[in-house]
């Protein structure tokens, strides 16, 4: 083998470069497994997750937290800025169609109500089933079935003094002042003790018929015979009335006074009293007419 001659200036450059290159090489592989020392730490912070306090990072251990980067000095903190507005919120579109509606509630069941059982006696009719307010004490009547003596007739729960005829009818006394004033009684046939018992009719107190007439005046005349000025309120037509007088077919006056007037029903012998009043002024009445103007108390001629 040839060796190269130094003494040529060529010769040497190619071994100066082979060395250079060589060196080089050296110190490309050097940095590249080994390196030159331990580089600066950054200062970036690492990325985490929100978790809940006491948990661990997904997937970090135990040597992960010792080999976490260091700070070295105060310098390398960086201030986080945070931003503190509150973000606007688009108002929500409303439908001004939609309106609240109630629940619908079923309606609760009517209770069946309970049957009624039937009176073990029969209460058929009475007799009279109409009578007028004020009249005098009478006879009521009672058919049916199945009465027996110590049953009673009731009036409106009040027990009357009652006549036993038969097991088919029965008869009570009813006073007057039990029909004073007018509505509906109810009558029924029991024993006192409500052992047995009948079904109910209801007895009819109808108000009284009552003349149609207002007291509007009084005429006196020297025999003292005393005339009533009654006005009728159907044609407001003025009468003149005297004792013993008959109005409407069944009404007659036994008294004139200037208070009032009676007049007794001759069909039910129920009194009636009118006061006088002022009635309704009509042209041409008695009432409509000017009281004429007195000079004096005393109407006698001065002498």
């Amino acid at each position: 083998m040839e060796l190269a001659d130094f003494t040529k200036p060529g010769e040497k450059k190619k071994l100066i470069m082979a060395v250079a290159l060589g060196f080089i090489a050296i110190l490309f592989l050097w940095w590249t497994f080994i390196g030159f020392g331990s580089a600066k730490p950054s200062a970036t912070r690492p990325i985490t997750t929100s978790q809940g306090p006491g948990t661990r990072p997904r997937g970090a251990q135990a040597s992960d937290l010792s080999s976490a980067p260091q700070v070295d000095s105060v310098n390398d903190l960086q201030v986080i800025k945070v931003s503190t507005a509150v973000p606007v919120v688009q108002e929500p579109r409303r439908n001004i169609f939609a309106y609240y509606e109630a629940p619908v509630r079923a309606a609760s069941p009517t209770p069946t109500p309970t049957p009624t059982p039937t009176p073990p006696v029969l209460l058929a009719s009475i007799s009279p089933a109409n009578v007028y307010a004020k009249t005098a004490d009478f006879t009521l009547e009672v058919a049916g079935d199945k009465f027996t003596s110590e049953m009673r007739i009731f009036f409106d729960e009040r027990e009357l003094p009652t006549k036993y005829k038969g097991p088919q009818q029965m008869s009570a006394s009813v006073t007057a002042a039990m029909i004073a004033n007018p509505g509906l009684r109810q009558i029924k046939v029991r024993t006192p003790d409500a052992r047995e018992y009948s079904n109910q009719i209801g007895l009819t107190v109808a108000p009284p018929p009552t003349p149609n007439y207002s007291y509007v005046g009084i005429f006196g005349t020297p025999h003292h015979v005393d005339t009533a000025l009654l006005q009728d309120k159907n044609n407001k037509e003025i009468l003149g009335v005297q004792r013993g007088d008959l109005l409407s077919g069944r009404f007659r006056v036994t008294s004139i006074s200037e208070k009032e007037v009676v007049f007794v029903d001759t069909n039910l012998k129920i009194n009636h009293r009118l006061a006088m009043t002022e009635g309704e002024k009509t042209a041409g009445s008695p009432t409509s007419r000017p009281t004429p103007r007195v000079d004096a108390e005393d109407d006698e001629p001065k002498l």
